[in-house]
C-alpha cells in the first residue's frame, strides 16, 4: 500500500481510538504495528479491512453500550457494557491475518514477475485466509454486539434443547444475532469485491500455460458467488465461535440479579478464587479465603437482608486474591478453558485455514505453493 495514504490513515486511526478512549495506551501501540504490517502489503485490500473492521466494531460497540450495561455487570462491580479494548482483544481478531498478510507479502516479492499483477482467481490462497479472517471476525463482533439487542432471548447452540439462557451467555445465539453476523460478513465481502485487484478477462494468458480456457479470470458471475461464500463463511465462523464459547469458556452469572457477568478485556471471571487448592505461599490467602467464606455465610444468615450485599462487597482480603465475593456467582454454561480472546483467535485460525483449504480443494491449487 503506497505510503502517502497509509501513514495519514493510521495517523486518523490512531487519533480516533485515543480521542474515543476506545482503546487502552497499549492497546493503541499493538493497534498501529498491526495497522503497518497490513500497510506493507502491495494491494490496499488488507488495510481496507482492518479499518472497515475497527470501525463498524467501534460502531457497533457504541449502539448497544447502554443497552448491554443494563443486561450485564462488569467482574469488576460496575455495570456492563465494553470498557477502552485492550492490546490483547486488538491481537486477537488480527493476529492470524497479520500473520497471513507477512507470508502472501513475502510470496508475492519473491514471485515477482512470475504471478499475475492481480487477484487471479484459483490462485492467492493466502489472500482468501486474510478476507476469510476478517469476515470471521467482523460477523462475530456484529453478532455478539447487536444480538444481545434482541428482545427474544438466546439459545444455547451446545444444548440439546436449545434451552433459554441469560442475555450475554457465550454460546447463546439468536436470529437477530445470525443476521447481524452476516451483515458484518458482507461488509468484507463488498470491501474485498471493491478493493482486491480481480483479474479481467484476457489478463492472465501469458502467465497460465492453457490461456484463459483454464478459467482463472473473474466475471460479474465469479464475482457474485464470491461475495455470497464470502458472507456465508464469515457467519459460519460467528456460529463455531458461539458453539467454542459454549463448550470451552465458562459464562459466569451473578446469582443476585441473575445477570451475566463479564470479565474486563474479555478476560476469565472468577467465581470460587479461594476455593482451588494450591500448593505455596499462596495457601496463606486461600485459607483466608475460605475463612472470610465461613464468616459470610454466617452473616448473610444473621444479618438483616439490606445489609448483606455491602457486606459481601466489603469483605475483601488485604494483600489476598482478589474478589472474594465472587461466591454470590455460578457458572451458568461452558466449562472455563479459553477465555474470549483465546476463543477468538482460535475460531479466526480455523476460518482462515478452512477457507485456505476449501479453496484448494474447489480451485485445484496446491497447498504446498503458499509459503
Amino acid at each position: 500500500m503506497k505510503p502517502a495514504v497509509a501513514v495519514p490513515a493510521t495517523a486518523l486511526l490512531v487519533y480516533r481510538a485515543w480521542s474515543r478512549k476506545s482503546l487502552t495506551p497499549t492497546g493503541i501501540f499493538f493497534a498501529t504495528l498491526t495497522a503497518i504490517i497490513h500497510a506493507i502489503h502491495p494491494s490496499p485490500a488488507p488495510f481496507a479491512f482492518l479499518v472497515i473492521f475497527f470501525l463498524g466494531g467501534t460502531t457497533v460497540t457504541k449502539i448497544k453500550h447502554d443497552v448491554k450495561a443494563k443486561l450485564t455487570v462488569s467482574a469488576s462491580g460496575s455495570a456492563g457494557g465494553e470498557g477502552p479494548r485492550t492490546h490483547i482483544q486488538v491481537l486477537a481478531n488480527s493476529v492470524v491475518a497479520s500473520i497471513l498478510i507477512l507470508l502472501h507479502t513475502r510470496q508475492l516479492y519473491q514471485n515477482k514477475g512470475h504471478e499475475p499483477p492481480c487477484f487471479a482467481y484459483g490462485g492467492d490462497l493466502l489472500m482468501v485466509g486474510i478476507v476469510a479472517n476478517y469476515a470471521a471476525v467482523a460477523a462475530d463482533t456484529y453478532s455478539s454486539e447487536l444480538g444481545i439487542l434482541s428482545k427474544s432471548s438466546p439459545r444455547l447452540i451446545t444444548s440439546l434443547t436449545l434451552r433459554k439462557v441469560p442475555r450475554g451467555t457465550n454460546g447463546g445465539v439468536t436470529l437477530v444475532g445470525l443476521a447481524a453476523g452476516a451483515l458484518g460478513a458482507l461488509t468484507i465481502a463488498l470491501t474485498s469485491v471493491l478493493l482486491l485487484p480481480f483479474c479481467p478477462v484476457g489478463t492472465l494468458a501469458k502467465f497460465t500455460k492453457t490461456g484463459l480456457d483454464g478459467g482463472r479470470a473473474w466475471g460479474s458471475r465469479e464475482k457474485i458467488l464470491w461475495v455470497m461464500a464470502v458472507t456465508v463463511w464469515g457467519t459460519l465462523g460467528s456460529v463455531l465461535d458461539s458453539v467454542l464459547g459454549g463448550l470451552l469458556q465458562a459464562t459466569v452469572v451473578d446469582k443476585r440479579t441473575g445477570k451475566v457477568v463479564e470479565g474486563e478485556g474479555g478476560s476469565k471471571v472468577l467465581v470460587h478464587p479461594g476455593a482451588v487448592a494450591r500448593p505455596g505461599p499462596e495457601d496463606t490467602y486461600i485459607r483466608q479465603g475460605s475463612q472470610l467464606r465461613v464468616t459470610e455465610d454466617i452473616a448473610n444468615i444473621v444479618a438483616p437482608r439490606p445489609l448483606r450485599h455491602e457486606m459481601d462487597v466489603s469483605g475483601k482480603i488485604a494483600g489476598g486474591p482478589a474478589d472474594v465475593e465472587h461466591e454470590s456467582r455460578r457458572i451458568q454454561a461452558g466449562h472455563d478453558v479459553l477465555d474470549n480472546n483465546a476463543i477468538n483467535v482460535l475460531m479466526a485460525a480455523i476460518m482462515s485455514i478452512g477457507a485456505i483449504t476449501v479453496s484448494s480443494y474447489l480451485w485445484d491449487a496446491p497447498l504446498a505453493g503458499i509459503i
